[in-house]
C-alpha cells in the first residue's frame, strides 16, 4: 500500500496534510510511524483504512483506492487508540466474534475462528469475562484478537501503547511481534515514544507537522539527532548517552538495550583515560 501527500479538511475546517515522502508498507513489515501530538499520525491510518478520503493526493490499499472500512474487510484491520469504544460484546468471545458473524459467516466459522484466536492468544481464562471490566492491557489484547480473528493482511494501530503500564506495553509488543511472525501480518503502529522502535520496528517512518521527513531503519535514526529535533521528539536518555560517545570517537553503536549497551562500554570502562577531553 501507499500513500503519497494527501490532504484532508475536517467538518471543523481544519485542514490536516501529509505529504514528504511516500508512505509505504511492505508485506510483513512491521512499521513505527513517530510523531508528536498534533502530527497528522492519526489522519494517515484513517486514510489507510478508508474513514477518511483525501480531498488532494493518492492513497492506494492493495492496489485500489479504500472506499470505505467495510470494503477492506479481510485484507485491513485497525484497533483505535480508546478501544473502549471496540468493546462491544456482552464478553469476550461475543465481541471478538463480532466481526466474523457481521460479515457473513456460519455459525461454525465462527466458532472455529474465534476459538482458534482466543487458544493462539492465550486468552481462554477471559473468554466469559465482561469486556469493560478488564484490565487496560488485557482490553488491548482482545480488540487486537477482534481485529485479526479473520486473517486481515494489514493491521493498523493507533497509539495501541498508550496508558499501557511498562509490563502489558512490553506484553503487547511481543504479541504483535509474535502475530507478525506466525501469520505474517503488515503492522503499522503509531506511536510517540520512540523507546519501543529498535525492539520492534522493521521500518520506521519520522512524521512532524504534517510532512513525512525520514524513512529507514530503527538505528541509523538514532544516528540522526536533527530529525528527532526537527520532529519535536526527544531520544531516549540511553541513546543520547551513546551518541554523545561516538561524537567523542569512541566505537559505540546507538542502541536502546541496557544489556548491549553495557557489552559495548564495559572494555571501554576498563582503559584509563579512554574518553578524550
Amino acid at each position: 500500500m501507499k500513500i503519497n501527500c494527501i490532504k484532508h479538511r475536517y467538518p471543523d475546517a481544519v485542514e490536516v496534510s501529509v505529504c514528504g515522502l511516500v508512505f509505504k508498507i511492505h508485506e510483513g513489515e512491521k512499521v513505527v510511524i513517530v510523531g508528536s501530538n498534533g502530527s497528522g499520525k492519526t489522519t494517515l491510518l484513517h486514510h489507510i483504512v478508508g474513514i477518511l478520503k483525501p480531498e488532494e493526493g493518492e492513497v492506494e490499499v492493495f492496489g485500489t483506492p479504500p472506499r470505505s472500512p467495510e470494503s477492506l474487510h479481510g485484507k485491513v484491520a485497525m484497533v483505535f487508540q480508546d478501544v473502549e469504544y471496540q468493546l462491544v460484546g456482552p464478553t469476550v468471545w461475543d465481541d471478538i466474534a463480532f466481526s466474523p458473524v457481521n460479515f457473513g459467516h456460519t455459525k461454525e466459522e465462527v466458532r472455529v475462528l474465534v476459538d482458534g484466536i482466543i487458544e493462539d492468544m492465550q486468552l481462554g481464562h477471559l473468554a466469559r469475562r465482561v469486556p469493560h471490566y478488564l484490565s487496560g492491557g488485557e482490553k488491548k489484547k482482545v480488540a487486537i484478537a477482534g481485529a485479526i480473528v479473520t486473517h486481515p493482511k494489514l493491521l493498523i494501530l493507533d497509539e495501541a501503547l498508550a496508558g499501557l503500564d511498562p509490563k502489558s506495553r512490553s506484553e503487547t509488543l511481543n504479541l504483535l511481534t509474535k502475530i507478525n511472525r506466525e501469520r505474517n501480518i503488515a503492522i503499522a503502529l503509531t506511536t510517540h515514544d520512540i523507546s519501543i522502535i529498535p525492539g520492534f520496528a522493521d521500518v520506521v517512518y519520522v512524521l512532524a507537522r504534517g510532512q513525512l521527513i525520514y524513512r529507514g531503519r530503527p538505528l541509523e535514526l538514532f544516528t540522526r539527532p536533527e530529525i528527532l529535533e526537527q520532529a519535536n521528539i526527544e531520544s531516549p536518555p540511553l541513546i543520547e548517552v551513546l551518541n554523545a560517545l561516538r561524537e567523542r570517537g569512541l566505537p559505540v553503536k546507538p542502541t536502546s538495550d541496557p544489556k548491549e549497551a553495557l557489552s559495548q562500554l564495559m572494555p571501554l570502562l576498563s582503559m584509563k583515560s579512554t574518553v578524550p577531553r
